[in-house]
This record gives C-alpha cells, structure tokens and sequence, in this order.
C-alpha cells in the first residue's frame, strides 16, 4: 500500500513538474490595447491555439496595456516580459514604433522577436526576426482604389487615421495617397490628380472611435463640400457605432450615388452592420484571428532556428455593398 501511495506521489510530482514546464515556456503576444476588439480577435486565435496544442511544452501568453493610447505602458509591458525567464519568444504589436525599438535596443534580448499586425519602421526591422500580419500598404491601396473609381476626377478628403507613430496605419495611408494619385511617397494630397487633403487633416485619434467620429463631425462642419474620409482603421465603426450612425444617417442617398464617399478599414463588430445600412461604401477587413492564431507556431520555428519568411502576410477581405453578405466578420 506504502509503496503504490509512494508511486502515486512521484507521478504526482512528475505530473506538476511536466505542467511547470509547460508554463514556464510562454510565447508572449504583446498588443497596442486590451480595449480594442481587434486584439481581442487576436486573443481567441491565441487562446484556439492553446486548445489544439494543451501537450506542447509552450503556452500562448495574450497581454497588453488597458487602453491602445497608453504607448508607455505598452513598452514597459514588453520590457517587462523580457525580463522574465518564462518568455521563451515574443511577437509585438508596436503601437509608438520607435519607443518599441528603443526598448527593444536597451533589453537586447536572446530570445526570438517578431511583430504582429504592426511593423518596426524599415530603419529599425533588423530587431525582429519576421512581421506576421497585413500588407498594411496593400490595404491602404486598395481603399485609394475604390475611392479613385468612385470619384475619379479626385476632390476633398481627410484621412482618419490611429496613433500617428504606428507603422502599419502609416503605411496604409501612404497605400492610399499612391492609390489615388498614381504617384509614389505623397506626404499629403495638395492638388494631385485633383485630391487634396483639407486643413486639419490627416486626424489621429490613438485609435479611440469616440474622438474620431467627433473629428469628422468637426471635419465636415469646416468643410461642407468635402466629399469623403478614408478612415485607416475601424475605430470609429466599432468603436462608437451609434454616434457614427447618427453623423453619417443623413448622407445614405449621397454615399449610395458615390457623391460622397466613405472607405474604411476592418470588418469588425458593427462594421458589417453599418456597411448593411450603406453608411460605407467599402471595407477592407484584416484576419486579427488567423494572425493570433499563426503566431505561436511562427515563434517555435524561430526558437528551433528553422527558416520563417519575412514577412509572413494574412489576407484582406474586400467588403462592398455587392459582396457584403458573404464577408469574413472578426
């Protein structure tokens, strides 16, 4: 009896020491915010992953700030997990690209870095091993697109766009000024190929829907000949849906004929619903849930030294008012 209790003890032990081996080897996601349905998209790709994989020795570790808009907290997260032996990888969406770098660049770590859904800049890319995520100037091109066949003899617009240090809302606002004016690196629209950016635009609203939609209310209230926004990510579709409603209500007949024209990112939460009610002439989702859900098995292959692409795109997903009933939702 001693003996079979003795067994049962040690693999008993060996079972808590297996299961302290497996926590002690985390493969770290890092987002912008936990207040953005986007990265909670993420989170379930993340968590999916840990139920197919419940035997691996690693676990999908899913953290971040409270709020997209606090960058610093961000970065001390990410130092933060650098410095604990658990972190066996990491994947990083930058939401200050620079002030992510210059962590980076003072921790110096030795285990694998990649990004996700956001890019270092091109000068600092040499600090992460791979990006999985959006072709972000892809994306951004094909909004300028829709919006050149909409209004192809140009006219006023202003850019939406999120935290203005975040590399992937950059790139897709420099997708879009190519796309529309057929010519490459425009910082601004002033005139070409008859588009021109109003005063006070591009607006950046750290990625909060609430002060986006209040921006382009202000927006149009300076600009009542303005005839549309391009809006580089979803905030202000699914992050204040009702107040976005509410502004864009009385202008359904005129984005219906392309008088005015609205392109907007994601497919996220309301998106879909708000493209239904024809508030949005097009929208360009992302795959947040594919992108949680690959970037584990992306790190272990860093770990294990094998060849990984750089970069490592997800798809797009292309939603008009032809197309809208079939579209991919996250």
């Amino acid at each position: 009896m001693k003996k079979a209790l003795l067994l049962l003890a040690t693999a008993g032990m060996v079972a808590a020491a297996g299961a302290a081996s497996a926590a002690d080897k985390q493969l770290v996601i890092v987002v912008k915010g936990l207040d953005n349905p986007f990265f909670e998209a993420i989170h379930q790709g993340c968590e999916k992953w840990n139920s197919e994989n419940a035997n691996s020795e690693y676990e999908c570790f899913y953290t971040g700030p409270a709020s997209t808009s606090d960058e610093a907290g961000e970065a001390q997260i990410v130092a933060d997990m650098l410095a604990k032996s658990t972190t066996a990888a990491m994947a990083i969406s930058p939401s200050n690209a620079p002030l992510i770098a210059n962590t980076l660049k003072q921790a110096n770590p030795s285990i694998p870095i990649m990004t996700v859904d956001a890019d270092l800049t091109q000068e600092d890319a040499g600090l992460r091993k791979t990006y999985l995520g959006t072709d972000n100037y892809l994306m951004g091109y094909q909004l300028g697109e829709y919006m050149k066949k909409a209004k192809p003899n140009g006219g006023k617009v202003c850019l939406i766009e999120g935290n203005a240090a975040a590399d992937n809302i950059l790139r897709r606002a420099q997708g879009f000024r190519d796309a529309v004016t057929g010519q490459k690196d425009l910082p601004a629209l002033k005139g070409e190929s008859g588009w021109t950016e109003v005063a006070g635009c591009p607006v950046f609203t750290n990625d909060d829907g609430a002060k986006g939609v209040q921006a382009m209310t202000d927006i149009l209230a300076a600009n009542p000949d303005l005839d549309g926004f391009a809006i580089m990510g979803g905030w202000p579709l699914f992050g204040a849906p009702q107040p976005y409603r509410q502004l864009f209500g009385p202008y359904k007949d005129k984005i219906a004929k392309n008088e005015f024209v609205i392109v907007a990112a994601d497919t996220i939460g309301d998106e879909i619903g708000i493209a239904k009610d024809g508030l949005v002439n097009i929208l360009v989702g992302q795959r947040p849930f594919e992108m949680g859900y690959k970037a584990p098995s992306v790190m272990i292959d860093l770990i294990e030294g094998k060849k990984v692409d750089d970069p490592v795109f997800t798809g797009l997903d292309n939603c008009t008012p032809a197309t809208i009933d079939t579209c991919i939702q996250n």
